[in-house]
């Protein structure tokens, strides 16, 4: 059997009940909304990881007058701000494009439904030829690499907002804050409103309903077309 090209792949995928990609989805790259959203996710979940923490940092120095140092919680202090925006769009690379996936929700951390499935026929001796080399397979697609190129630069353009955001508004969602209210127009504000709801595939270990395995047997058994088991695709 020869190598399987990607375009035949993916209609292969499509046919065995992997959500069709439309035409313009399956390559591109990621919007100002998109770039936003992840920016303003990744920085609200790294603050919520340290927000609990009860350390006091001591600000100042003693001088010859008495003055004494400041005792500044760490959960309000600038510190904790800085340390949670070191480094946060290097931490976009670790985001995959998900292509089943429509809009937004392309992208997310984690190996990918399709790359998933084109190592599992690797893994049975199927030759799938993508036009990279299989160990660049993990690397940072062009679509995360823009992201995360995006993401520094929209950072140094709002970073005073998100301290404006970060010292006065917290009580609203960043993305509302920053997204909404600083970067984004009325006309691009779309993909904030798209969220994951767990129904847009199957999750590992669920379970498939009778109906969706004879589908599935009945694509895997066409003539022309490998037996594969249903669990890996």
């Amino acid at each position: 059997m020869g190598p399987v090209r990607l375009g035949m792949l993916l209609f292969i995928l499509t046919v065995s009940g992997t959500p069709k990609e439309e035409d313009d989805n399956t390559e591109r790259l990621p919007s100002k909304c998109e770039v936003c959203k992840l920016l303003s996710l990744e920085l609200q979940e790294e603050l919520s990881r340290t927000g609990r923490s009860r350390e006091v940092l001591e600000l100042g120095q003693v001088l010859d007058t008495g003055k004494r140092k400041r005792h500044i919680p760490y959960s309000v202090s600038e510190t904790r701000l800085e340390e949670a925006l070191e480094n946060l769009c290097e931490r976009i690379l670790d985001y995959s494009v998900h292509a089943e996936r429509e809009g937004s929700l392309r992208y997310a951390k984690g190996q990918s439904q399709t790359m998933a499935t084109l190592k599992g026929l690797v893994q049975k001796g199927v030759k799938v030829d993508l036009g990279i080399p299989l160990e660049l397979w993990d690397e940072p697609s062009v679509e995360v690499t823009f992201l995360k190129k995006q993401c520094e630069t929209m950072l140094e353009e709002f970073e005073d907002v998100v301290g404006d955001w970060y010292f006065h508004h917290q009580e609203q969602p960043l993305q509302h804050f920053l997204c909404e209210g600083h970067v984004l127009r009325a006309t691009e504000t779309a993909c904030l409103q798209e969220t994951w709801t767990g129904k847009e595939k199957l999750t590992d270990g669920q379970e498939k309903t009778e109906e969706e395995e004879e589908e599935e047997e009945e694509v895997t058994n066409t003539p022309g077309h490998p037996k594969h088991d249903p669990e890996e695709l």
